[in-house]
């Protein structure tokens, strides 16, 4: 179902789905059309048909989408079905934030180790995972079958530590660092470049009509 080839803007907007169908489920709501989904979400209802069709449609005429249905489906299709343990590369400020947030427990996702090199932080513990030297990274990532990490390094640690995770094994990226991965075509990166993300809001603040 998934090989055919789905738009990137498609791919963006399952996240806002799962979301506002978990906050439905939250709120017990047993099916929705797609035009009140559209009144949440602020797409339209045939974009959302649209881009539910692309993997299969889901929904019933006459009676919408079940919610709970959809919010599994759309997880399975996300990868959430199954626990997605990762860890953080960097345990500075950034690094314990990302750490302390609750909320991937609810979306699939664990962190299960946080490294730095600093030896001051060796030792620390945020939310039950303890600080390890960085020198026990390529033993943890092997004996655990960790396939995805969150970098949390200054731009000049970043590109060489990206390299080697790969030669370990890590097949993706959550990456903090201000800096582009220069990786493997098969290796997925999602960039969070926190600085640029405010010059954008600044740019359209600043042009806003």
């Amino acid at each position: 179902m998934l090989e055919k080839e789905i738009s990137p803007a498609v791919i963006k907007r399952l996240p806002r789905y799962y979301r506002y169908l978990g906050e439905l489920l939250e709120n017990h709501v047993d099916r929705i059309s797609s035009q009140g989904l559209s009144e949440r979400m602020q797409v339209t209802a045939s974009q959302i048909r649209q881009d539910l069709n692309n993997f299969g449609g889901f929904g019933q005429q006459g009676y919408g989408y079940n919610v709970e249905n959809l919010y599994k489906e759309i997880g399975k299709i996300l990868g959430l079905d199954q626990v997605n343990p990762f860890i953080i590369i960097g345990a500075g400020n950034l690094g314990q934030a990302l750490a302390n947030y609750q909320d991937f427990e609810k979306s699939g996702f664990q962190v299960v180790g946080i490294f730095d090199v600093n030896p001051r932080l060796v030792g620390l513990t945020v939310r039950g995972v303890e600080v390890r030297i960085i020198d026990e990274l390529e033993d943890f990532i092997k004996e655990h079958n960790i396939k995805i990490a969150a970098l949390t390094l200054p731009k000049m640690m970043a590109p060489q530590m990206a390299q080697d995770l790969v030669s370990w094994g890590i097949e993706a990226f959550w990456n903090f660092a201000p800096v582009d991965l220069q990786l493997p075509k098969e290796v997925v990166v999602e960039n969070m470049h926190l600085a640029e993300s405010l010059m954008t809001l600044s740019y359209n603040r600043t042009h806003k009509v």
